[in-house]
């Protein structure tokens, strides 16, 4: 007999299961970086319900967390704008992992080492279920985007280019 599959559990889960929030998990094979649109892709889901993760450092030199659908790309003075900051940028990669504790493909508005101020695109709002990165590369989470949003005290904001 084969050894059981051990269950994946990651911080995001831990986070979702002590709220009480409702989720569901969808795995595929991954050994390194795949974009937002190549898991959507893997996975056989709705580009517009797939969302990606952008961590952004402010010139105050503060975190801020965003996650907007994966065809869609931060404008970063919005973004800046609903931040209360002058000007935000990209966190540089290498910096990703020591910040946030997740690597690039597997990082989430929840659980991170510390909670930063996370800003949802607000067109979310009209799905009922989304789908962001479980905590590791290879494990998307589907829940509703108010879950989301209470789990990680995040709010609705519009932060995108427009399309």
């Amino acid at each position: 007999m084969g050894k059981k599959e051990k269950e994946i559990k990651t911080n995001a889960m831990r986070m979702l299961d002590k709220g009480k929030i409702p989720y569901q998990v969808y795995t595929y094979a991954c050994e390194e970086f795949l974009d937002g649109i190549q898991v959507a892709d893997l996975l056989g889901l709705p580009h517009d319900q797939v969302y990606k993760t952008l961590v952004t450092v402010g010139k105050s030199k503060a975190y801020y967390v965003f996650v907007i659908p994966i065809e869609a790309e931060l404008d970063l003075k919005k973004a800046a704008r609903v931040c209360g900051e002058k000007s935000v940028e990209m966190l540089p990669l290498k910096e990703l992992t020591p910040v946030t504790g997740y690597v690039r493909g597997g990082c989430t508005a929840l659980g991170m080492k510390k909670q930063f101020p996370m800003f949802l695109e607000e067109r979310a709002k009209e799905l009922p279920k989304i789908f962001v990165s479980g905590g590791l590369r290879g494990v998307q989470l589907q829940l509703a985007p108010e879950d989301l949003l209470r789990a990680s005290g995040g709010v609705l904001a519009s932060v995108c280019m427009e399309p």
